[in-house]
């Protein structure tokens, strides 16, 4: 059984994964399991190229930064299981029991966050309920977010990026895959608020 599990392999749900692997080897983190599903066919990443954003070098493709991030978090945190080419097709159970269910497989998770992107073609059973129409995108592009608090959707639901009812900007995404991220490891530090990062001035 994962601790947690990330749908989506775009801007958002790949910076959950690195500040929750990051965070592996923490006292308060020991022995839990973190997964990431990467299928992200139809992620506005792919298709991107970056004059604008933070950190990124200039005409940097989206493509690549997706492929690069992946090679980073496998590298650097080998610990969070990657899992490629499958589709979420089904959600079930409840906190600390979900089954999650996909075009060839099903797994158990504590929690789950959605990462993928905000398009009305989302159709993943068991959390339809949850969509409403995005309330910081043009009207006539029709797309979805899902109902949540500061990306809790409900107990151990999380959701991140733009399907969280964020605007379409990379640092935006990332920002609130690592906001989700920390929220989950402060419930792990049993709500002590919590973050992980490294610093090179000595201790």
């Amino acid at each position: 059984m994962f601790d947690v599990l990330i749908i989506g392999g775009g801007a958002s749900g790949v910076s959950c994964a690195l500040i929750l692997g990051s965070a592996l080897k923490k006292p308060y983190a020991e022995g839990k399991r973190a997964g990431i599903l990467t299928h992200q066919k139809a992620s506005a990443l792919q298709d991107a190229i970056f004059w604008n954003a933070y950190g990124v070098p200039p005409g940097k493709l989206g493509s690549a930064l997706m492929e690069e991030s992946l090679e980073q978090l496998h590298s650097q945190y080998p610990d969070v299981v990657q899992i490629p080419n499958e589709k979420v097709m089904k959600v079930e159970g409840s906190a600390g029991n979900f089954t999650i269910t996909t075009n060839k497989s099903t797994y158990q998770a504590k929690s789950i966050v959605v990462a993928i992107g905000s398009a009305n073609t989302f159709m993943i059973e068991g959390l339809m309920d949850y969509i409403i129409p995005h309330k910081k995108a043009i009207p006539e592009k029709n797309r979805i977010q899902l109902k949540n608090d500061d990306h809790l959707v409900a107990e151990g639901i999380y959701v991140a990026g733009t399907l969280a009812g964020h605007r379409s900007q990379l640092a935006i995404a990332a920002g609130s895959g690592a906001a989700v991220a920390t929220d989950i490891l402060t419930l792990w530090n049993n709500g002590t608020q919590s973050q992980s990062h490294d610093s090179i001035r000595s201790k």
